[in-house]
């Protein structure tokens, strides 16, 4: 026996180093795992956005980033989530850099990331509780919340919601609104990945859990079953008749930042348009629009105070013979800028204004100026500020009541439902994308505006100085749409409807109930924590 194990024990260990090699490879790949699955998960709710129609992607993301965060240790969730944060929104938002070089789309993308990786914290927290894909769904809601409010008045684009409109879960839109359809997407792969995790605990071991198999599954069936039940709420019926409207993209000389830099030539593009519009009208070629509406910046020469400019537009409004709005810049002799929308009548002139109440940070004007320069010397291409108006935008335009949301408003929540409350009929989203040229943001911000049409039952008109231009039903198709960089004119009849849907007239008490929710299974979780040390 003594020789037996001397001799075993003296032979040569071939394997062994090969196997310690596949071990250390094993660990080194192991290590990476989670944090590749992690950006995986965000690249995968990138993807889920136009103008891709991929919207079931959303689902799967969220399930890759249940597996990610299920269990972890906060430190750890702290980096995955950051990780996705990073890989849904640095192509994302790529389109920030497009004329001012990476550095500060690199840096909007790293601090809006980190919204993402403190709510993926709260995710793991909750994911060791009973029904946890519910109360997950719940916190990552919670942190789009947050987003959409700080800094500066915070950055929604990116919410789950804007990625549905060609999705099945849209219809819950005009339920809850954005807050409501980003729950049940991120619920159902929540849901998804927990179906998975509890098929395969049962393969492994043999128990099946019904509890937390039956709570996975409707995590599943309960937002597609809530979807489809939804469908009724999708109105696009003409409640109050219809109008027929005009929209107009004028085009703009060049591209990038200094599209504006030729501004009589964008107005002179936008009122050629229209007065070519009006030929085709007497020619019999397209309806006579009720009014028309020119986009964000189609005037950037103040026509209070330039004379010229004044009697380009009304020249081209009474041609058209239909009260126009007409986006303009107002340069007052003091104080801040106004990005302005004007209701131009064909016999009395301007008679009404809309002053944009949601300006944006880093765009119409520079938070931190001083700072900021030390990044970026194109802040000072902004030398004046934008100041914020404060009065809803409802126009009566030719009887229809037309509610006013600019650009990027339409992010906000807040900023379309208040039109809609003020007994808007129709709503527009006169918009400037030519900053930005051919990259994906102009599809990103006509998905927003597709979300709100179902959202609020309403039909969403979408003027842009260089496209995409669109008319939009109430039940979020679009009608009529403009190739990019091409004048154009767009003629259609539109429902007008007035009754409200859930998701307007309740506001933000879906978002708060949601928010209720996820603090008391963070609390639950803080309570068990205590009760356990």
């Amino acid at each position: 026996m003594s020789a037996t194990m001397t001799s075993v024990d003296t032979e040569p260990q071939g394997p062994e180093p090969s196997s310690a090699s596949a071990g250390r490879v094993h660990r080194l790949l192991s290590r990476f795992t989670r944090p590749g699955a992690a950006v995986l998960s965000g690249v995968l709710l990138f993807l889920s956005f136009p103008p891709r129609p991929l919207w079931w992607l959303a689902p799967a993301g969220f399930a890759v980033l249940a597996w990610c965060l299920y269990g972890r240790r906060p430190r750890a969730a702290l980096g995955l989530g950051y990780l996705a944060g990073l890989g849904f929104l640095l192509p994302l938002l790529v389109w920030t850099g497009e004329e001012v070089g990476a550095l500060p789309w690199v840096a909007l993308s790293a601090v809006e990331a980190l919204f993402i990786a403190l709510t993926g914290v709260g995710i793991a927290a909750v994911s060791r509780l009973p029904w946890w894909p519910v109360w997950g769904a719940a916190v990552w809601v919670v942190g789009e919340g947050v987003r959409a409010r700080v800094p500066f008045g915070g950055f929604p684009w990116g919410k789950i919601a804007f990625g549905q409109a060609e999705g099945l879960f849209l219809p819950l839109a005009a339920v809850g609104g954005t807050p409501v359809l980003g729950f049940a997407v991120a619920l159902c792969g929540f849901g998804l990945y927990e179906l998975v995790r509890q098929v395969r605990r049962y393969r492994r071991t043999g128990e099946l859990g019904r509890g937390p198999l039956a709570a996975a599954a409707l995590s599943v069936l309960v937002p597609v079953s809530g979807a489809f039940a939804a469908l009724p709420l999708v109105d696009d019926s003409p409640e109050d008749g219809t109008a027929t409207v005009a929209a107009v993209q004028g085009n703009v000389p060049r591209l990038g930042l200094d599209f504006n830099s030729q501004r009589r030539a964008v107005l002179d593009n936008h009122a050629r348009r229209t007065e070519q519009l009006a030929a085709d009208v007497a020619a019999g070629k397209v309806a006579k629009p009720d009014f028309v509406l020119w986009p964000e910046n189609s005037s950037d020469l103040d026509p209070y105070r330039n004379g010229d400019a004044r009697l380009v537009i009304d020249r081209a409004v009474r041609r058209i013979g239909a009260p126009t709005v007409i986006g303009a810049v107002l340069t007052p002799d003091t104080g801040k800028l106004r990005n302005t929308l004007i209701e131009w009548d064909p016999e009395r002139g301007p008679v009404d204004t809309y002053d944009k109440r949601h300006v944006q940070p880093f765009g119409e004007y520079i938070p931190m100026r001083s700072f900021v320069r030390l990044f970026s010397a194109d802040v000072d291409r902004v030398s004046r500020d934008f100041g914020p108006g404060t009065k809803v935008g409802v126009f009566d335009l030719a009887g229809t009541k037309v509610g006013l949301a600019t650009c990027y408003e339409a992010a906000f929540d807040w900023a379309v439902r208040d039109t809609v409350t003020h007994r808007a009929q129709l709503i527009s989203v006169p918009s400037n994308n030519a900053t930005f040229g051919r990259s994906e943001m102009t599809y990103q911000q006509l998905a927003m505006s597709r979300v709100r049409a179902v959202e609020h039952s309403r039909a969403v008109v979408v003027p842009v100085t260089s496209g995409v231009s669109a008319v939009i039903n109430p039940d979020g198709k679009i009608v009529q749409q403009t190739e990019m960089f091409t004048p154009d004119a767009l003629v259609a009849k539109v429902p007008l409807r007035s009754s409200l849907t859930p998701a307007t007239r309740m506001g933000t008490l879906p978002e708060g109930l949601i928010a209720a929710l996820a603090a008391g299974a963070l609390g639950w979780v803080g309570y068990a924590r205590r009760r356990t040390s």
